[in-house]
Order: C-alpha cells, then sequence, then structure tokens
C-alpha cells in the first residue's frame, strides 16, 4: 500500500511538471533592445529593453514575471498608433506605464499600477508605443509627461 501510494504522488508530481513546463514553453519570446528617454532638462536614462510587437507578446507582455532589473522594460510598439489598452492580469510587478506618441512624446504615465488588477488603463489617444517600467521608475528618475523616448521605433 505504501508503495502504490509513493508511486502514485511520484506520477502526480511528474504530471504537473511536465504540464508546468509544457505550458511555460508556449509563452513568447522577445528580441532586446535598448532605448533611451531624455528629459526636458536633458538628462538622459538608458534603458534595456524588450519588444513586444505581435499579438502574441503583446497579451502575454510582463505576465508571469517576478522581477527585473531596475534598468529593464519592455516596450510595446504599435503600428500603425491606436487608442491601446493595457491591463495587469497576471503580471505580479508593479509598473509604471509611459504612453508614447509616434514622435517619441511621453504624452501620458501611469505610476505604480497594481499586480493582478482587471481594471483596464487606456492611452486615451492614439499612441505608437507604451513602455512598462518597473514600478517607482518614473518618481526615482523625474521622468514626466513631454520627455522623449529615442528608439528606432518613434
Amino acid at each position: 500500500m505504501t508503495r502504490s501510494l509513493c508511486r502514485l504522488i511520484l506520477i502526480t508530481i511528474f504530471s504537473f511538471t511536465a504540464s508546468a513546463a509544457s505550458a511555460q514553453s508556449g509563452l513568447a519570446s522577445f528580441e532586446r533592445d535598448e532605448l533611451t528617454i531624455v528629459t526636458e532638462e536633458g538628462t538622459e536614462h538608458i534603458f534595456d529593453i524588450e519588444l513586444a510587437v505581435d499579438p502574441k507578446q503583446q497579451a502575454q507582455g510582463l505576465m508571469f514575471r517576478r522581477q527585473m532589473p531596475a534598468d529593464a522594460g519592455m516596450l510595446f510598439i504599435y503600428k500603425p498608433s491606436r487608442e491601446a489598452v493595457m491591463w495587469m492580469q497576471n503580471t505580479f510587478l508593479p509598473l509604471d506605464m509611459l504612453f508614447i506618441k509616434a514622435d517619441g512624446r511621453i504624452v501620458k504615465i501611469v505610476e505604480r499600477t497594481v499586480p493582478q488588477s482587471h481594471k483596464r488603463i487606456p492611452a486615451g489617444e492614439a499612441i505608437t508605443g507604451v513602455l512598462e517600467l518597473n514600478g517607482g521608475t518614473v518618481s526615482r528618475l523625474g521622468i514626466k509627461t513631454g520627455d522623449r523616448v529615442e528608439h528606432s521605433s518613434f
């Protein structure tokens, strides 16, 4: 009886691990790049980013991440420009979201979004990109609307 119970537990653990690995393999992968935010005062902040350009990448975004380096982020690129709507479902990190026009100008900032929230976060106007950074980064670095994002997408 004990041997059967141990075998059943091991089979259950193996099945769970295999299905979790299978689910993880279905996650989107992202190309990396670099971008710079230039403040009105001329201060430059460089970030190592991942690019979310296709619908699968954009739907996943930073979901399931438990940590992100301080100088990292994800850039969602929308071509043509559109009124994007973001959300935090399955996202464990508080984020700062920067909504960016085609000329690279930041037109809206939403700071410290709530992890796991289903609340919709609309751009409010047609944009070309959304940059997601760790929550608190905008405040820490003094980034404001009107500052510019330098990247080949803009």
